[in-house]
């Protein structure tokens, strides 16, 4: 993979890199698509990175389907696919981890210790080893991109993180890989995280700045499904991830639920202009 990405910078190739975990679904492909119109040569990996994955959480049942996802990027344009077995990221002896302190220790990071470490240390392993221009992820994972926006930029990265808009079914409900988990009573409670979403912004629509009160209306519609357990539901800085007051800057909400035994994320983008606040669902 070194070899092949050499090769590419050699050619004056501008690179495009698609890091993914496999049980790829059009969120990934959407990823794809954008990294063709902005470069030359795009390359992609599928690595389920067990140093994200606390010891409780889903690594051995995580859905894999490596012949179908190679040729789901293959058909999409991927001229390289990079797949590493553990054991070749994670060899005997291995003991350097990157941490972006503070950002990782909120939220997410609280809910599941140690995450982002591993996401931080994967995620530079593989710009270092396909060597991009520009690396894509999806903005689901606000939290994660912040973080890794901020780790290329404090380790002098080459490679310019780009974020892409959540991709969606037509109920709202965000793709994800462990959608697949959820039962059929399951999928539809699973919106409710877009409806709790939705309240907010409709909320904001109407004039609503109070922060406490978007948190309230989110809570509203997600405590009255009975399948739904809330982790967090939250509205914070879009720099910080710090909770706001009140809304008078670029900002997420964010959400964290179980459905049954799975759990999911989505967010939604807050941002203030000179025509008042604007949001992306």
């Amino acid at each position: 993979m070194k070899e092949r990405a050499r090769e590419a910078r050699a050619q004056g190739r501008i690179i495009g890199f698609v890091p993914t975990m496999g049980a790829l679904h059009e969120g990934h492909l959407s990823l794809v698509r954008q990294a063709r119109r902005d470069c030359s040569v795009v390359f992609a990996s599928i690595f389920v990175n067990p140093a994200q994955f606390g010891p409780s959480e889903d690594l051995a049942k995580y859905p894999r389907s490596l012949e179908s996802d190679t040729e789901k990027l293959s058909a999409a344009g991927v001229e390289a696919v990079f797949v590493p077995e553990p054991g070749e990221m994670y060899p005997p002896g291995f003991s350097t981890y990157v941490t972006v302190e503070g950002l990782s220790q909120r939220l997410e990071g609280k809910s599941r210790p140690g995450h982002f470490r591993g996401v931080t240390t994967v995620v530079l392993k593989l710009l270092q080893i396909t060597q991009p221009h520009f690396a894509y992820f999806g903005r689901k994972d606000a939290q994660q991109a912040r973080i890794l926006r901020q780790m290329a930029s404090d380790l002098n990265l080459d490679a310019g993180i780009v974020l892409s808009p959540i991709v969606r079914e037509r109920d709202g409900l965000a793709m994800s890989s462990r959608n697949v988990y959820l039962g059929a009573d399951e999928r539809r409670a699973a919106t409710s995280l877009y409806r709790a979403l939705d309240a907010a912004r409709s909320a904001i629509q109407k004039g609503e700045h109070d922060a406490s009160e978007l948190r309230a209306a989110m809570r509203r519609t997600l405590d009255a499904e009975p399948l739904a357990r809330v982790d967090y539901a939250e509205i914070v800085d879009a720099e910080t991830f710090e909770p706001v007051t009140r809304l008078s800057r670029a900002s997420y909400a964010l959400l964290a639920v179980f459905i049954g035994k799975t759990r999911l994320i989505d967010n939604m983008l807050i941002e203030a202009g000179a025509n008042g606040l604007s949001v992306q669902l």
